[in-house]
């Protein structure tokens, strides 16, 4: 059995298309859509976990629940780093009294080794375990309480809205290429961005060609088509028209390829350019068993700390899922009543025939779809073994003509995409990390 499972995040009932309406310059005035009660929707973490241990899972939630009952009950020594990000963000902190009483007490962050526990989501987590269900969460006592939070705070989540929200079994995307079958879950996910990409390069006969810096110049068209089309086309299917069918057929791949060589073959680069807004964050697991299953698994909460915004009483920090959401009211990705937002999250399972070879992810925002090209090109298709490839340094673009680069890119192929139009900087990517069957021994990576 393989599936995909989404556990996005819905927008209240109430929200309406120009809630986050941009100004004249183009900015969310407060950025009200990333921080403060406004920015978060009904949370879907648990309801998606819950799931995937209803549907493949061997122990029971109460069971499964006790680690993380006993980390906030009992807490962990804060790392230098957390001490230093909760002050970067004292000041917004302050402005919500749940989050600053949980983690600037005494008005200052918690220094480099102190004890930090929150005591409160214990307790709410000890109540799902006592319920062996995730009920008292969307329409139980915690859920009223959720939902009287954002009422005293403005926001718009409801205990009706918790009720109604589900997690979903879908069917995975999936595209081949040789004997390898790539699969990744369909839209909302950032991974049919991925596939197109891959589409592209097939069309395009990209592993035959032998000039590097034509290879190099190809690769970043067919990732700036695909980018822009996603930053354009993309929004819930289940509320307006979305080409996604169109975007993966062979069709659309030979036209993009089409397009694209006649521009690289004139000594062009194409033209879309367009801003774009960073949109970090994000974890990432991959694991295998003994059985030789495996599962890939990303959720985010949003940057650092999310909406920086705790429910108090419950001790529950609450994500920025509506930041996700395209602010500008006509765009298909715009905000809406029970809408889910599209988001940048890839786990990829690889199968070669039957097998299972490949689960991995990645952690980055806006970086992860072109850091899992990276290594799809060179896992699959040009097959360099698994450690090499997550460690192959990484482009990224988002439509426009700034094309970032990892330090380790060679300088001669950095010059070529510079003659050719575009703007090079240096910059960082995403974090990928994963498992892989080689050589019949199961490994662990992560760059």
């Amino acid at each position: 059995v393989l599936a995909a499972l989404d556990a996005n995040t819905v927008a209240p009932a109430a929200f309406t298309k120009d809630i986050f309406k941009p100004d004249a310059k183009g900015e969310v005035p407060d950025r009200k859509n990333y921080h403060g009660w406004l920015s978060t929707g009904v949370p879907g973490v648990i309801a998606g976990l819950k799931r995937a241990l209803d549907e493949f899972g061997t122990m029971s939630f109460a069971d499964v629940l006790q680690p993380a009952i006993a980390l906030a009950r009992d807490g962990f020594k804060v790392p230098a780093s957390l001490s230093a990000m909760i002050t970067r963000f004292k000041g917004s902190f302050e402005k919500d009294a749940g989050t600053a009483r949980l983690y600037l007490p005494g008005g200052a962050a918690p220094v480099a080794g102190s004890l930090f526990r929150n005591p409160e989501l214990a307790e709410v987590r000890s109540t799902l375990a006592k319920a062996n269900s995730i009920e008292p969460f969307y329409r139980g006592d915690i859920a009223l309480r959720i939902a009287e939070g954002f009422a005293k705070n403005g926001g718009m989540v409801t205990k009706d809205d918790l009720a109604a929200y589900q997690a979903r079994l879908i069917e995975p995307l999936k595209f081949s290429w040789g004997e390898h079958t790539i699969h990744t879950p369909p839209l909302l996910c950032g991974g049919i961005t991925v596939l197109q990409m891959l589409a592209i390069l097939k069309a395009l006969k990209w592993d035959t060609i032998q000039n590097g810096a034509q290879r190099l110049v190809l690769r970043v068209e067919a990732m700036r088509l695909a980018w822009r089309d996603r930053l354009h086309l993309l929004g819930d299917p289940e509320f307006g028209p979305v080409p996604h069918e169109r975007l993966l057929s062979e069709d659309y791949a030979v036209e993009c390829a089409e397009k694209i060589r006649a521009a690289v073959n004139a000594g062009k680069i194409l033209e879309p350019d367009f801003k774009t807004t960073t949109q970090d964050g994000t974890l990432s697991f991959s694991a295998c068993d003994k059985h030789g299953n495996i599962a890939s698994l990303t959720l985010t909460h949003g940057e650092g700390f999310g909406e920086h915004v705790t429910v108090e009483g419950l001790g529950l920090t609450l994500g920025h899922g509506m930041s996700r959401f395209d602010p500008r009211p006509d765009h298909p990705n715009a905000p809406g009543p029970r809408k889910r937002p599209l988001h940048n999250m890839v786990p990829v399972l690889i199968t070669k025939g039957m097998q299972p070879v490949v689960a991995i992810g990645g952690r980055g925002g806006r970086k992860i779809p072109n850091a899992m090209l990276e290594f799809l090109t060179q896992h699959v298709i040009r097959r360099r073994p698994f450690g090499e490839s997550l460690k192959s340094p990484r482009l990224h673009t988002e439509g426009g003509k700034l094309v970032e680069h990892q330090k380790d890119w060679p300088k001669a192929s950095l010059n070529a995409l510079q003659q050719v139009g575009y703007t090079l900087k240096p910059g960082g990517s995403a974090t990928l990390s994963g498992v892989a069957l080689e050589n019949c021994k199961w490994l662990a990576g992560m760059p």
